[in-house]
Order: structure tokens, then sequence, then C-alpha cells
């Protein structure tokens, strides 16, 4: 994993308190001007899952528009999972519409043949009763061969409502629990396929905003941890300026009030709004508090320009904020 960018917003507070310290008000060149510098609030962006870098879509120095593709990490056992969980839900589907329809025709149809057949055997046998008991009247026949007869046309009527009842029940659903439980396997396979989906779409990373590419940090080809940042951006509106001022003059400031940076090298000033005013002061004087130390207390001030100006400041660099 290669390391962090350097903490260039922490060097340049400390340059700023160690100067605010060693002037003792942070010099400015009118009642209203202050000195200050250049802050961006930089986005890393990374993927939840390792890979190997396979694509970088930007460079250092690029201006890329929001949703732009940034990198792309190797994907091929997030591909073939993803298959795997829609196999998975189109076979749970199969089976959940099966339940619902009962068994297929031919499978009915062997059925209603078999009760065909077991209709004519009990016709059959009933006919043979009929003449059994006539026998049996007149003495033709043992009592032994009318039991026979009678069981047989008994069977052969019960084997008719068994057949009966089995086309009836071909042609009902699945048991409503079968269902249920069915209907779950299929809400399971579905959370699945989401699962997969969204693991392989890890591996494609887009911009979450319109910004400057300030640095990358892996090459392609490179084995990628899961969260380690591979690109370094800052979006405009993360651009702003911090500066400091006494406590003589903090409390007129509040957040939303005006002011216009100067900066060397800019055509033009740029204008802002004060976002953020510390309620503590930076430099505390030693030891003891009086009168004469109270104008060493300083507070952070931080304002941020517009958007369309912001790209015209850079992070680290000295301005001069006049208040309005």
């Amino acid at each position: 994993m290669k390391p962090f960018p350097f903490p260039w917003r922490t060097v340049w507070l400390v340059i700023a308190l160690v100067a605010c310290g060693t002037l003792g008000a942070c010099s400015h060149r009118a009642d209203n001007t202050w000195q200050g510098y250049v802050e961006g609030e930089f986005v890393y962006l990374g993927s939840s899952q390792s890979g190997k870098l396979t694509r970088l879509d930007v460079a250092r120095g690029d201006q890329i528009a929001a949703d732009a593709p940034v990198f792309t990490l190797e994907s091929v056992d997030e591909t073939a999972a993803l298959q795997q969980a829609q196999q998975q839900l189109a076979s749970a589907r199969a089976q959940y519409a099966d339940i619902q329809t009962g068994k297929r025709p031919p499978e009915v149809d062997v059925t209603k043949a078999q009760l065909a057949q077991a209709i004519a055997n009990a016709r059959k046998a009933t006919l043979q009763l009929t003449r059994d008991e006539a026998q049996y009247r007149v003495g033709g026949i043992p009592k032994g061969q009318l039991d026979d007869s009678r069981a047989a046309a008994d069977a052969a009527n019960a084997q008719v409502r068994e057949l009966t009842h089995e086309v009836q029940v071909a042609r009902l659903p699945g048991r409503s629990q079968q269902l249920l439980a069915q209907s779950a396997q299929v809400e399971a396979a579905q959370a699945a396929v989401a699962q997969a989906q969204w693991k392989l779409d890890q591996k494609r990373v887009n911009a979450p905003a319109k910004g400057r590419i300030y640095d990358t940090l892996y090459r392609v080809g490179e084995w990628v941890q899961a969260g380690s940042p591979v690109v370094q951006m800052l979006p405009p509106q993360n651009v702003k300026v911090r500066f400091f001022v006494p406590e003589t003059v903090v409390g007129s400031l509040a957040p939303g009030r005006t002011l216009v940076i100067h900066c060397d090298g800019c055509a033009a000033d740029v204008n802002a709004k004060i976002t953020y005013v510390s309620s503590s002061a930076e430099y505390t004087p030693p030891v003891i508090y009086s009168n004469e130390s109270r104008a060493k207390l300083m507070f952070m001030i931080e304002a941020h320009p517009s958007v369309d100006d912001a790209p015209r400041l850079h992070p680290g660099q000295p301005v001069s904020v006049t208040l309005r």
C-alpha cells in the first residue's frame, strides 16, 4: 500500500499559528485586511473491494465531471458470482411457478386414464356381484363365492373414488406452506443477486462530483487493498480560505458575511462568504491572562468562495482577506 499524501493542512495551520504568535496579531495591510491561506478538503476515492488495478481513467491535474469514470479493478470473481446468483434466482422462480400450476397436463391425463380403467373394472365387478347374488338365492353357489364377489365390487368402487380424488388433487397448486417457503427462496435469491451486483459495481469507481485530480496513488497492474484510496481529488466546493483575527474583530464576524480574497497571480479578486467562526482562541497566552495579553488571542475564520471561483485558488496558497 502506498503512503497517504503529506498532510499539508496541518503544516499550513502550524505555520499560520507560529506566524500569529511571532508577529503578535497576524500583520495586515489595513484595519480590515488579514493574511490567510487556501486549504482544500480532499476526497480520496477507493473501493470497498480488493483487486488489481486494471484501468486508470484520470491523470494528475485533470478536471473531471461528476460521475465520470475514475478507475476500474479486476472483477472476474465478482462477475462469476453475479452470474451464479442470477441462475439461482431463475431456478427459484421456475420452481415457484411450477408449484403454483400443479401437475402437468400429461400427468393429469395418465391419472384420468387410470380412473377410466377403474370405473370399467368397478362396473364389471358390480355385474358379477349381481349374478352371484341371484345364484346364491337359488343355491347355485356357496356363501364364500358370494362374499368374494362382494369384496371385489367394494374394492373396485374404492379404487374409482381414489383415482377421482387424485385427478382433483393433480389440478391443485402446491400447499400454502410450500408456496410460502418457495416464495422465501425467491426473495433470498433476489437479495443474493443484489449483493453480487453491488460488489461488482464497487470494482468500477466514478467521480462523486466534478473537480480536479490532485494525485493518483496507484499504477495500473498494482494490487489495491479494500478501502485504500487510488485517486485524490478536490471538488470546488471543498476549497476554503483560513485566516486569523484578534479578539477585537471576531465579535463582529458571523457566517454569511462577505469578504474579498486577493492572491498573487490572480487576474481578479475572489468573493467569498464566511462559513465558520471559531468559538475558542487558537493561541492562549502562557502562565497568566492579562489585559496586555488580549491582543495575542487569535480566532480562526473559514470562508468558502463560490463553486465557479474556487478553481482559481490552490491549497497552500497565501492570500489576503479583506472584510466587508
